[in-house]
């Protein structure tokens, strides 16, 4: 038997009177998120909800988060975390294309009414026949008749719970992937994807049981889910809950709590950077932080030594994606780091980078990124032919181009997908951003391509100034151009207030493109 819950158990009883998660003024101990998730799985039981039934789980950051998550596995079912962003169809789509029984939705506010577009859409999902309500007070009814909320569900229920038999190669999670082209699909991951990949990646991450990180990623993005959630329970580390990244709110949590761990991606750490000036506590937390993790996306080199030259630490960088568990290649201290680096493959994984011809290529040249190992998805959900086409003989083609140094250290060079192709040429747009974002008034950039009758595709920028400062697209123009080959800078710069990111704080180039 292998179940993820596994760490769970064992800290409620290593670490029982530990805080494990706090949120605000309330803080839960390792010994009441366990006790709280036996309920949670005896009452699905009660439900009628049976092992192997997929359960839906949409909720910000909050101690409710892993309380249901381990919940749900305990009693053998797979849970299917979705973004807490979702729209009403997308949340039909997703609770239809998973076969979700159940659905836990929290009640969100008015800004983001979570739970009105939650159990409309559950009203429209044919399969899916039991909704539960989370509601910010437990014991709050739900606006909705005749629907049952958490604090029903968990009300009456005995707090001890023996864990259902699950195989390591049982599905625990379907984790749907961002969908930048085409609908998203369901990466299957077993309870030995994830607790691998948990196990090893705490090998060089380090993470102690006398740490305390702050947790601002979603809990539903496998990123936050492993490499903080899993390892922290794993580790017996306080973990901070904050729902929605502020650079502000997260200085104060950091200096409330004397944090020493902080996972993040780029934009995060753009926005620390561009934030300090408003912090008069800097001191108060180099004194205490002493890991910061980045990933989920290439992080600008420039934010990276910016962040070093404030904070006198370095940003661990790794290359992971949900299909992988995520984490795939990370710089390791073991074995040695490199800024700007995604690091070398971690235990148990195999990386190669391939040509359009599938033959591996040269040392220095670039390559589609393919793995294999103990990290690798079981399968998209209901998805075979998109199994066929991703992977390959045990080997996951994961649409990255990267090329690998004489050390063995990987660099991400760019999406397959995100390439442009101008007059025949081949520019990658991480290229292009790397060197605008060195211009003193670029605070932040994306590059894509637009469709051009001369050159077939057009290289065009979207740029966020730093506050006071000011350049015209002539001049950026032409500052890029001599940095760069002439048929790769923009010829179209567009500047905009803001770039739209998703709930990860990932650019979404495909609004972008529309």
């Amino acid at each position: 038997m292998l179940n993820l819950t596994s760490f769970l158990d064992n800290s409620a009883y290593k670490y029982a009177n530990k805080p494990a998660f706090t949120f605000m003024d309330t803080t839960l101990t390792f010994a009441q998120v366990h006790a709280a998730a036996n309920q949670v799985a005896n009452g699905l039981i009660a439900q009628g909800i049976k092992k192997g039934d997929k359960v839906a789980l949409s909720c910000l950051n909050l101690p409710y988060f892993p309380i249901i998550y381990f919940g749900i596995l305990k009693m053998g079912a797979v849970v299917v975390p979705l973004s807490v962003l979702l729209k009403q169809d997308e949340i039909q789509f997703h609770l239809e294309n998973s076969h979700a029984t159940a659905y836990f939705c929290f009640e969100g506010n008015a800004d983001l009414p979570m739970g009105q577009m939650g159990f409309a859409a559950f009203n429209k999902a044919t399969r899916c026949t039991h909704f539960f309500h989370i509601m910010g007070k437990p014991t709050d009814p739900s606006p909705f008749a005749g629907v049952k909320t958490l604090g029903a569900l968990m009300n009456g229920m005995s707090a001890n719970f023996d864990t259902l038999s699950t195989s390591a190669e049982d599905t625990a999670i379907i984790v749907y992937t961002s969908g930048t082209t085409g609908q998203p699909k369901g990466a299957e991951l077993t309870h030995c994807n994830l607790v691998m990949n948990a196990m090893v990646c705490q090998e060089f991450i380090h993470i102690r049981a006398d740490d305390t990180q702050l947790v601002v990623l979603p809990l539903s993005h496998i990123f936050a889910m492993t490499v903080q959630m899993n390892i922290g329970i794993y580790q017996g580390c306080h973990s901070i809950l904050l729902p929605r990244f502020d650079a502000n709110d997260a200085y104060a949590l950091m200096v409330k709590h004397k944090v020493s761990v902080f996972a993040g991606v780029p934009t995060m750490y753009w926005g620390l950077i561009n934030n300090i000036d408003k912090t008069s506590d800097i001191s108060k937390i180099t004194e205490n932080l002493r890991i910061t993790v980045s990933g989920g996306a290439a992080l600008p080199l420039a934010v990276l030594n910016d962040f070093k030259q404030k904070f006198k630490l370095d940003i661990i960088e790794g290359y992971g994606m949900s299909e992988g568990s995520p984490v795939v290649t990370f710089n390791q201290p073991d074995i040695g780091t490199k800024s700007g680096s995604i690091g070398t493959p971690i235990w148990g994984v195999q990386v190669k980078l391939i040509d359009d011809q599938g033959q591996e290529v040269a040392t220095g040249e670039k390559g589609e990124l393919l793995y294999k190992g103990h990290n690798v998805m079981k399968g998209y959900y209901n998805r075979p032919e998109a199994n066929d086409k991703t992977i390959t003989n045990g080997w996951l083609h994961s649409g990255d181009i990267a090329i690998k140094d004489e050390d063995g250290f990987y660099f991400i060079v760019d999406r397959t997908k995100d390439m442009i192709i101008r007059g025949g040429l081949n520019v990658y747009p991480r290229q292009v951003e790397e060197v605008m974002i060195n211009h003193p008034a670029v605070s932040l950039v994306a590059v894509i391509g637009v469709p051009d009758d001369q050159m077939g595709e057009e290289i065009k920028a979207f740029v966020v100034l730093n506050d006071g400062q000011s350049v015209t697209a002539d001049d950026l123009r032409a500052w890029t151009k001599e940095r760069i080959a002439s048929y790769k800078y923009p010829r179209i710069i567009e500047f905009i207030e803001a770039l739209p990111m998703s709930a990860t704080g990932k650019i979404l180039k495909k609004e972008l493109r529309n």
